[in-house]
């Protein structure tokens, strides 16, 4: 008998009120205490919520009224294929330069609960359905049917991955919502930390980019969508008989980043060090400084080293295509705002920034050990994110940059900051704009995923 596609619980915002617009008929049933009731008019219920129930019009719900009459869950079920739901004000782009909100709409089971003192709105979809989506939100649904498949692999590979190393302990997870902005503090000299994407307890995944942007039907799919899913149904990439964790950024900046250098000290096989390009060994040693400062000062070739706007608009939506800057940037800073960034972003008050030393890099020339040097104190912090954390309102762009210190005083301390750097994101795994000028070149989903994931296969789960 063939195996079934799995469903997915996806975070989708948290909130102490969530206002919600429902498409048609919802069967509504919940868990009280552990005992599980249900009602086909739920309409009728309106009155514990103090509003006025009707599909069409949006309903406010609130902490204090899902904790009163039903504790445990809530759920909104569809009584047909034509029902969806429409969440207002959630937030994409936590912790990005171009955070907002906006109203999307799903189709599937909508879930209430409580935790960590806010009410979480969950979507329960099918995979497939769930990818559809996804594909679609991480790029624009116009790209190369090529690119479109590679991402529908890696998407699903790492989404059953964590499904199936989903943490039991709750006491492990993170609240998805929150901005994910470190607190950098400590005596010691070095205070290294990261973030991973496998902290949910309460549901499988998040629908930021903390995980894999999802954002229901609000992201018109298209035919091309639906062929890529469909071609690639259940596919998955294995390594060793295990699924892949199969991570993805924006722009590697023309060398792969390893696994280690930006989560736990733990090494994967198919996520080593290799050029963006036709001669995949074709690269400098980037944990030497010499190396990494003329590799990030420099242009060199590369398959995401590209300004084409058609294969750029293949991957970046509308408020990815704000930042136009992103195999090459450049950023400044002067003394006083960086070090009131750094202790706004940190929580720790350095005083003047004398200096930013590099540490540490790893294969891509990313940072993952940074010395802060200041007036009251001096650190090392990581890894990479934490790093761009502490630089950036929001986050900056990657951390494989180097740093010029202009017009030094007679006390060594500059009056201003230049920061110049290489890629978006992390840079493990697949490379999204690399992989978008593979596909314009003619390569085949396989040999993209091929060339990021390092001696990987190809299997259907399902």
């Amino acid at each position: 008998m063939e195996k079934q596609q799995p469903t997915v619980s996806v975070g989708i915002m948290a909130d102490i009120l969530i206002d919600i617009t429902l498409h048609g008929k919802f069967k509504i049933w919940g868990v009280n205490n552990g005992v599980t009731w249900e009602r086909d008019d739920w309409r009728a219920w309106g009155g514990h919520f103090g509003v006025n129930w009707n599909s069409q019009e949006k309903v406010q719900f609130d902490i204090d009224g899902i904790q009163t009459w039903f504790w445990d869950a809530l759920y909104f079920e569809p009584m047909d294929d034509n029902c969806s739901f429409t969440l207002h004000g959630v937030t994409i782009g936590v912790s990005f330069h171009w955070r907002r909100k906006e109203d999307q709409t799903f189709k599937g089971t909508l879930k209430f609960i409580v935790e960590n003192g806010k009410l979480t709105a969950i979507n329960i979809v099918p995979v497939e359905d769930y990818l559809t989506s996804v594909i679609s939100s991480e790029m624009s649904a116009k790209a190369s049917l090529e690119l479109l498949k590679a991402h529908a692999v890696i998407s699903r590979s790492w989404l059953l991955a964590q499904i199936q190393h989903k943490p039991a302990d709750s006491s492990k997870a993170d609240s998805v919502m929150s901005d994910l902005q470190p607190s950098l503090g400590g005596d010691g000299d070095e205070n290294i930390r990261w973030w991973d994407r496998d902290d949910h307890v309460n549901y499988d995944v998040c629908a930021d980019d903390h995980c894999q942007r999802y954002q229901g039907i609000t992201r018109a799919s298209t035919p091309a969508v639906e062929q890529a899913i469909a071609q690639t149904w259940g596919e998955v990439l294995m390594h060793g008989g295990q699924l892949c964790d199969a991570r993805f950024s924006k722009s590697c900046g023309g060398v792969l980043e390893e696994f280690e250098n930006c989560w736990q000290d733990h090494h994967h096989d198919y996520l080593v060090a290799r050029r963006d390009g036709e001669d995949e060994q074709d690269f400098p040693d980037l944990t030497r400084e010499d190396n990494a400062a003329e590799w990030i000062l420099s242009s060199p070739a590369a398959f995401c080293n590209t300004h084409d706007p058609e294969i750029l608009s293949q991957v970046l939506n509308d408020y990815d295509q704000e930042t136009t800057d992103f195999y090459r940037w450049r950023i400044e800073y002067t003394q006083e705002q960086l070090s009131d960034l750094i202790a706004r972003r940190t929580g720790v008050d350095y005083g003047r920034i004398r200096d930013l030393q590099p540490v540490a890099r790893g294969t891509s020339g990313r940072l993952y050990k940074m010395r802060i040097v200041g007036e009251k104190r001096s650190q090392i912090i990581g890894k990479e994110l934490a790093i761009r954390y502490a630089l950036s309102e929001t986050a900056l762009y990657s951390s494989a940059f180097v740093v010029e210190r202009h017009d030094i005083g007679a006390d060594g301390y500059p009056a201003k900051f230049v920061l110049r750097g290489a890629g978006w994101g992390h840079g493990v795994g697949l490379c999204q704009i690399g992989a978008a000028v593979m596909g314009a070149k003619g390569y085949d989903y396989k040999q993209i995923l091929l060339h990021y994931f390092a001696g990987a296969q190809i299997e259907k789960q399902y």
